[in-house]
């Protein structure tokens, strides 16, 4: 039996398509033809986005075809009436900075704090996440910029993980999390890469991550520095008017020797020191309530009062905050006496007209 052009449509009419209307009835079908028993014909769909959806479609239609008596074989092919759709433009983070005649106010935000330590592991990044959230719930519209490069864990502790979205390849549009604006070169990073830059890539990324990113209409941004005296304090100090800048130390002395140092950088970049804060200062035992000051007591503020610094309060060393910060819900967003410790520092930065 031989097969003909209108057995083939009246089998095409019968494959309805998931909007409305077959095949035929959407005149899809082109370039039918028959030569003995071999079926060809091209499936034109309106654009790449809906014939990239037709795949079923045209398994559909090759099979109802190839079942027709006299058909020996088929071959269907899925097409596009319009142009591809154009990829989204991609955002590269990085490069050398672009130059700038001093420092340029970040349209929308207020102020601007730098949170920052003269040495690594003082808990500098988990003041910072949970001073922005307690400020939040202060009722202040809090930005959170995460400006260690080399070693980015505000993610991790805001509980984010999204890659943020970019409509043009130049703005970069933050995320949300605990009530708090963020943004962390980590989000643009696999899991575990690593940013092997040097100074001037860390300087690029830095303008980057202050003048791409919309932060919309903020009372204050938090800026969580790298720990040290370097190139990122450098820049961010040359790029924008900052506030001011708090240092977090514990109260050893090793801690303290670098603070000074953190202290003596700020006062070159004429940024003034708005406040020191105490970081482990105590740790209560959850199971006989003992209070041991396992870094020293006291020193920072003692500090504080040796330079004429404002002191702004002692934080706890506490399982619970450790335990926030990996799951992803800083210990601020809680109850408690390290959300209280956090409620009372955001509550003296908004009583001294900082935040």
């Amino acid at each position: 039996m031989t097969v003909t052009r209108e057995a083939v449509l009246q089998s095409l009419s019968r494959i309805v398509l998931a909007d409305g209307g077959t095949l035929v009835s959407r005149d899809l079908v082109r370039a039918l033809s028959v030569e003995g028993g071999m079926v060809r014909f091209v499936i034109e769909a309106p654009d790449a986005a809906k014939a990239r959806a037709m795949a079923p479609v045209r398994d559909a239609a090759e099979a109802a075809v190839r079942a027709l008596p006299g058909v020996t074989g088929a071959s269907v092919v899925l097409t596009a009436h319009g142009p591809a759709e154009k990829a989204p433009p991609s955002l590269k983070i990085g490069g050398h900075p672009t130059p700038q005649a001093g420092p340029q106010a970040i349209p929308g935000v207020r102020r601007i704090l730098a949170v920052g330590s003269g040495k690594g592991g003082v808990g500098k990044s988990t003041v910072s996440s949970n001073l922005a959230v307690a400020l939040a719930r202060k009722g202040r519209r809090v930005g959170l910029l995460d400006a260690d490069i080399h070693g980015p864990s505000q993610p991790r502790m805001m509980g984010v993980s999204d890659r943020p979205a970019s409509p043009d390849g130049k703005t970069i549009l933050p995320l949300r999390a605990h009530g708090v604006t963020m943004m962390s070169i980590g989000l643009m990073l696999k899991d575990g890469e690593a940013v092997i830059w040097r100074g001037p890539m860390l300087q690029g990324a830095l303008q980057q991550l202050i003048n791409q990113v919309a932060w919309g209409e903020l009372d204050v941004l938090i800026v969580d520095l790298p720990p040290g005296t370097g190139d990122v304090q450098l820049s961010l100090a040359q790029k924008v008017p900052l506030t001011g800048a708090l240092i977090v130390s514990t109260p050893q002395d090793v801690a303290l020797i670098d603070a000074r140092r953190a202290i003596n950088m700020f006062d070159k970049l004429k940024v003034p020191v708005v406040g020191l804060i105490e970081n482990m200062s105590s740790y209560v035992c959850p199971n006989c309530g003992h209070e041991a000051h396992i870094f020293g007591h006291g020193g920072v503020a003692a500090e504080a009062a040796a330079i004429g610094v404002p002191f702004l309060g002692e934080l706890p060393l506490s399982l619970d905050v450790r335990l926030a910060g990996d799951a992803g819900t800083p210990a601020a967003a809680g109850e408690g006496p390290v959300a209280g410790a956090y409620a009372r520092l955001a509550g003296r930065l908004v009583t001294g007209g900082l935040a």
